[in-house]
Order: structure tokens, then C-alpha cells, then sequence
């Protein structure tokens, strides 16, 4: 019985396919630029990199063009609503970037740069690209195609001699875990555009970057291996940041279906349906000769004794029988006390044995029964587990399927008019949603203890002052902007002492 059991529970021992990371990417690519050269592999390179994702069956891949600086900020803020709850966050940029004083900065197809202070107005840092995918939890990746010549350099006017400027970009260090940044091209050197459809840099991206199971790091050095091969040499894209020691891939493995295996147990069941067929001790005996350890041997065993049970009660109920008819026989014939005393106790005897016989038979006949319930259960189990096999297969053939059929089928002209209106430059306030959200996050690092309110009244700017205070940062506690909620949202711990209530901070500012 322990067999059958041990049997059941490795049945039942069934590994479920762990849920799939969700995976979003956002892709920018700007070639139509106002105030300089234009550009021609960008936005093809951001079409082929969009399409590697949905192929890949990423969650959301958000493809933009020619984007404004109004409207990257707008794309950035909404990108970083997915990222929130998402396993994996990538960004992809191909387009014009430069250096200023050791900090790179992508450049908006609207800008002008006619002074080098103008990059601070004009540029999205590549600071910001970091916050918008730091709520993802397991990966961060920015790739940058944006290593050219920057073509403002040489008409900008310099407004401070001490100001440097570099060929290429910066090299970084980026503070948060499993963070990777990619260039195009090392710090400090360009990158081509190629003369192709695409540039040298995209094209290895392609066709290595979503291989299923591949580690980043190694496919990152397919990547430089062919692009330093394509370029002669020219051109050897680098990658900052640090993974752990595990694998990390931007696709998963495909699991690979296996054929079904020979199941040892069905030669073993076919013999044992024939021997239980003919039920004697012999087919019984050779079974068990055939097969000497096993789930159907046990089976095969219990089978037996409940045989040999039987045989042994009708054996017994027999020598009953015949003990009492000779007792009586005895006694009508007048026999000797003592002969009838002899003849009475082998038939007390007999009974005895016949008695014991039926019990035998009963427990034998039990484990039978469990023997053969267990059997049932067993196979019932079994095709539930493959039943459950085969679904999971199903399921993990249908997420490998791009799921946003919507986004695919949209032309990218479309895709861009439906972006809502850039705002005004310098506008007024922000979106009473913006308020609301900054109160939620204050609330959360514990600096926030009123009632959330879509104003941002005075104890939201006493909680972002005492922020500050505690951080160590100078956030403008007037106005709220997506600065302002990245760089709370960046707080992963309680940043106020718990206890220490508006009430608490005003009794302290009075004493």
C-alpha cells in the first residue's frame, strides 16, 4: 500500500508554468528634424525594433515619431503608467543626442540649440528616460541609436568657456540594480548610420536582441561583435549597468514540447488485465515472476493472497464440515466418551480455523478493494494531468502571439494623429490627476497624512517641503510636475519618521 500511495502523490506532483513577466517597450524614432540635417535610418530603425517586440508577444510596445520635446515629455509620463506594474521596461531611442559637461541629452526633432544653455530647455536628459522605467521589477533597459555627430555643436554659441562638449556620449553608471544602458557606440566615440535601411547598430539589435533564452549580456556581445565587423572596426557599441548571476533574457526560452514518454507501467497494466482475466495462481505467479517490483506487482501480490484466501476457507469450511459430522456420527453410534470428546474438540478446532479462514479472506478481499480504487484513482489522475499538460501548451503557444493587433495594423501616420495636441509652452497648473497621485506617493514614503485632494493646498507643499528636508532634495513644493512625482516615486522606503503627523510639524516650526 505504501507503493500505491507513493505511486499517487508522484502522479500528482505537477509543475505548473509560472505565470509570464509582463514585458512593455516604448520606441522613439525622430529623423524629421526642423532646424537641422534630417536623418534617414531613424524611424525605419524604430519600425524594425517596434515590430521585434510585438513579435516577441511584449506586453505593450508604444511606437512614436518625429516626436516634439512637448510631446516626448507627454509619451514619457504616459510610458511611465505601464512600467508601474510591468516585470521588464525598455526604451528605445534612435535619433540625434549629444554631451554637455558629462551628461548626454536626446535632442527633439523641434529643437534649435542655438546657445549650449539652451540644451537644459530644449533636450530630455537621459536622466529622465532612466525614471520613467524605474518602477519595473526585474529589468530596465534603455538602448540608444543616438551616438552621431551632433550637428548643433557647430553652430552653437558658447555662453561659458569652462562648458565642454564631447564627441558622442557620456559614459554612465546607473544607480539602480539590473539596470542596463546601451550605446550604439562607446562613450566618447560616434556611430553610423549606415547605408542601409538601417543602421549597423539596429540591424545586430534585430537579429539578436529577442532571442528566446539568450542572456542579454551575451546577446549584447553578438551585437558588438557584428557591428565591429560591418564597420571595419569603426564602431564598437558598449553597454553600462550590471545584471545579477542568473540568466537574463528579453524572451524567455521556448519550451520545447517533448515527445509523450513511454510509460513504463503499460506493458505492466496490459499483463495484469490478462492475469486478472484468468485469476488463478498460476498467471498470478508468473506475473508477479515477470514483473518483481511495481505499482501492478503489489496489485498482482494483493491478487494472490486474496486467492490463496480463498482456497484457504474453502479448505477450512470443509474440515468444519466433516469434524461435525463425525462428532455426530459419534454420538448416534453410542461411541466412548471419550472418542466423542476427541471428536467434538477437532470439530471446535475446525471451526476455529474456519472462522479465521473468513476474517483472512474479508482483509484480503479489502486491500483488494483499496488496491483497485487506488489503481482507478491513478489513471484518473493521470489524464487529468495530461489534460492539464496539453492546456498549458496551449495557453503558452497562444502568448507568444502579439497580442495588440490594433497598434500592428495602424500606419505610423495614424498612430501620431492620434496623439492628443501638445500643450502650450509654459502653461499654467497641472492636471488635477497629477495632484492627486503625488499626494498617493507622499502618502506611501510616509510625508502625507491629510485626506488625498485633487488641490494642491498648503499641507501637500508641507509634506513635499518636509520631503525634501528628509531626501535631501529641492523640489519646487509651489507647482507639480512629472519631475517632482518620478523623484518620489523613486523612493522605494519610507522617507518620513512613521509618527511624525502634520500636526507634530506644525507644533515643531511654532517651538
Amino acid at each position: 500500500m505504501r507503493t500505491i500511495i507513493a505511486t499517487t502523490l508522484l502522479a500528482l506532483a505537477i509543475i505548473s508554468p509560472a505565470a509570464a513577466d509582463k514585458r512593455v517597450a516604448l520606441v522613439i524614432g525622430n529623423s524629421s528634424y526642423q532646424n537641422t540635417a534630417q536623418l534617414r535610418n531613424p524611424v525605419n530603425d524604430a519600425d524594425a525594433m517596434s515590430a521585434t517586440f510585438k513579435k516577441a508577444g511584449f506586453d505593450v510596445v508604444e511606437s512614436r515619431r518625429d516626436l516634439k520635446i512637448s510631446e516626448t515629455r507627454r509619451v514619457l509620463r504616459d510610458f511611465s503608467d505601464k512600467a508601474l506594474d510591468a516585470d521588464v521596461a525598455v526604451i528605445y531611442y534612435a535619433g540625434h543626442g549629444m554631451e554637455v559637461d558629462g551628461s548626454n541629452y536626446l535632442i527633439p526633432v523641434d529643437a534649435a540649440l542655438e546657445r549650449d544653455a539652451d540644451v537644459f530647455d530644449e533636450t530630455i536628459p537621459l536622466d529622465r528616460l532612466l525614471l520613467t522605467i524605474e518602477p519595473a521589477k526585474k529589468l530596465r533597459l534603455v538602448i540608444l541609436d543616438a551616438c552621431r555627430d551632433n550637428p548643433f555643436s557647430r553652430t552653437m554659441k558658447r555662453t561659458m568657456g569652462s562648458r565642454s562638449m564631447t564627441r558622442g556620449f557620456a559614459k554612465v553608471e546607473p544607480s539602480s540594480p539590473n539596470t542596463l544602458v546601451a550605446f550604439a557606440a562607446k562613450a566618447g566615440s560616434t556611430a553610423a548610420d549606415g547605408d542601409s535601411n538601417n543602421s549597423p547598430f539596429t540591424t545586430a539589435l534585430v537579429k539578436h536582441i529577442a532571442t528566446p533564452g539568450l542572456d542579454l549580456r551575451k546577446a549584447f556581445g553578438f551585437i558588438r561583435d557584428d557591428v565591429l565587423q560591418v564597420t571595419s572596426n569603426r564602431q564598437e557599441p558598449f553597454v553600462y549597468g550590471s545584471l545579477g548571476g542568473n540568466d537574463v533574457s528579453l524572451v524567455p526560452a521556448v519550451a520545447v514540447p517533448q515527445a509523450p514518454a513511454v510509460n513504463a507501467n503499460d506493458g505492466a497494466r496490459r499483463d495484469y488485465e490478462f492475469a486478472e482475466r484468468v485469476g488463478s495462481l498460476d498467471a498470478w505467479d508468473s506475473f508477479i515472476k515477470n514483473y518483481p517490483s511495481g505499482f501492478y506487482t503489489d496489485l498482482a501480490t494483493a491478487q494472490r493472497r486474496k486467492l490463496v484466501a480463498e482456497v484457504a476457507r474453502v479448505e477450512a469450511t470443509e474440515k468444519a464440515r466433516q469434524a461435525t459430522q463425525e462428532s455426530f456420527r459419534l454420538a448416534g453410534e453410542s461411541a466412548e466418551k471419550n472418542e466423542q470428546d476427541a471428536a467434538a474438540a477437532r470439530a471446535r478446532d475446525a471451526e476455529q480455523e474456519r472462522l479465521a479462514a473468513e476474517q483472512t479472506k474479508r482483509d484480503e478481499d479489502a486491500r483488494v478493494t483499496a488496491a483497485e480504487k487506488a489503481k482507478t484513482d491513478l489513471e484518473a489522475q493521470a489524464k487529468a494531468a495530461e489534460q492539464q499538460r496539453l492546456t498549458a501548451e496551449k495557453l503558452a503557444a497562444e502568448r507568444k502571439q502579439p497580442e495588440d493587433k490594433t497598434i500592428a495594423a495602424k500606419a505610423p501616420e495614424e498612430q501620431i494623429a492620434a496623439l492628443a495636441p501638445p500643450a502650450p509652452p509654459d502653461t499654467a497648473a497641472p492636471s488635477q490627476s497629477l495632484n492627486r497621485q503625488l499626494q498617493t506617493e507622499l502618502k506611501r514614503v510616509g510625508c502625507y497624512t491629510a485626506s488625498l485632494s485633487d488641490n494642491w493646498g498648503p499641507p501637500a507643499q508641507r509634506s513635499l517641503e518636509q520631503f525634501n528636508k528628509r531626501a535631501g532634495l529641492k523640489l519646487d513644493v509651489q507647482a507639480v510636475d512629472l519631475n517632482t512625482l518620478a523623484a518620489v516615486r523613486g523612493k522605494t522606503e519610507r522617507v518620513c519618521p512613521p509618527g511624525e503627523t502634520e500636526g507634530q510639524r506644525k507644533r515643531q516650526r511654532y517651538y
